[in-house]
């Protein structure tokens, strides 16, 4: 029977708080229920177990991240578009770390195709449309981003950059700058 009060919704919002305090690698139903205040066998009637909480915070984070970034992109294009969507993603992952860090996390075909993740590669290839790339050509920017955005982020989180000038955010603004650059100057495909 579900303990009242409590609601598959609240349980996941309180994981992922949890994530975001502790690190979403240590996000477990016990620690959800010590939150709480009941055993973690109370909570079976909402999940199923722990990977489902983490899938649940994952499709939260993803939907909170796309709500953002659809927010920030509106009306805008090029470079603007392209730092706009870059600070979301920077921003959330301050703001969020272990929602962030779940955004990562790996999810089975069918609940990715379900998730907010084909919305941040259409926002992306919205913002790619701005620089009139070749459409053979985006699933290779849309690579090139998400790794340089991602990598960056991560790196930053993870105090990668702490002990050396200058700050951080006079190379985040110039690797944006240089990635615009780049889609600018798209190289053509080479057919060898």
């Amino acid at each position: 029977m579900a303990r009242a009060g409590l609601s598959t919704e609240l349980l996941v919002r309180a994981g992922a708080d949890l994530a975001d305090e502790a690190g979403f690698e240590h996000v477990t139903l016990s620690e959800v229920a010590r939150r709480f205040d009941v055993k973690a066998a109370s909570l079976y009637s909402h999940l199923k177990n722990s990977h489902d909480l983490k899938t649940r915070i994952t499709l939260l984070a993803l939907e909170e991240l796309a709500d953002r970034a659809a927010d920030a992109l509106a009306g805008r294009s090029g470079r603007d578009a392209l730092a706009a969507l870059a600070n979301v993603y920077r921003d959330y992952a301050r703001e969020h770390p272990g929602r962030y860090a779940a955004t990562r996390f790996r999810l089975d075909p069918g609940t990715a195709a379900a998730s907010a993740g084909p919305r941040h590669a259409r926002m992306t290839r919205a913002v790619l449309r701005g620089y009139d790339l070749p459409e053979a050509e985006e699933t290779h920017a849309v690579r090139l981003l998400g790794a340089t955005l991602h990598g960056y982020v991560s790196l930053e989180m993870g105090g990668g950059f702490d002990h050396s000038a200058p700050d951080t955010g006079a190379t985040w603004s110039r690797t944006i700058d240089a990635l615009d650059s780049l889609l600018r100057n798209w190289p053509a495909p080479d057919h060898h």
